[in-house]
């Protein structure tokens, strides 16, 4: 099956706002993993934006933000999206929701990271969104070592899972 974008993989990260912790996991994806992953995020009750610590941590790291916004997992059930190779919640409440029935059934992951929005004051919210980000950079290198998590279904979901941050 032809993937979208000439990417190896496609990797939808849901959470339940899609301002966080998603926006995060979608761009260390996208910028730790060679161009071998499209990574996407999503959320099941999407907040409309971005949290503003998300794209503060994501700019320190030199991470261009303009792709960041908050959307509902509804937009990649739609005729014509791009077809996942593996869905991963990040947070408890997505990963006890009943996902979407996904085009060409995805390996599923869940890599259940602590909310950093509700955080303050403004030290600690950055402090938490700091240890987020690099606990997913870490769990994405695990999973761009792991052998054969290119060839998808069996592989893939191994190396998610040893990732699980």
């Amino acid at each position: 099956m032809p993937k979208s974008f000439g990417y190896s993989m496609n990797i939808l990260i849901l959470c339940t706002g899609n301002s966080a912790r998603s926006i995060l996991g979608e761009a260390v994806f996208n910028t730790r993993s060679d161009g071998r992953i499209r990574a996407f995020s999503a959320g099941s009750n999407p907040t409309g934006t971005p949290n503003p610590y998300a794209l503060e941590t994501l700019q320190r790291h030199r991470i261009d933000t303009r792709f960041a916004r908050s959307k509902s997992w509804e937009e990649f059930e739609k005729d014509g999206a791009p077809v996942m190779d593996a869905v991963i919640t990040v947070c408890d409440s997505a990963a006890s929701e009943a996902c979407p029935i996904w085009p060409g059934a995805p390996v599923r992951a869940h890599w259940g990271l602590p909310d950093p929005a509700g955080i303050e004051p403004p030290d600690a919210a950055r402090a938490a969104f700091e240890e987020t980000f690099q606990k997913l950079s870490a769990a994405v290198d695990v999973v761009m070592a792991s052998p054969d998590w290119d060839t998808g279904g069996d592989a893939l979901k191994t190396a998610l899972d040893k990732a699980r941050p």
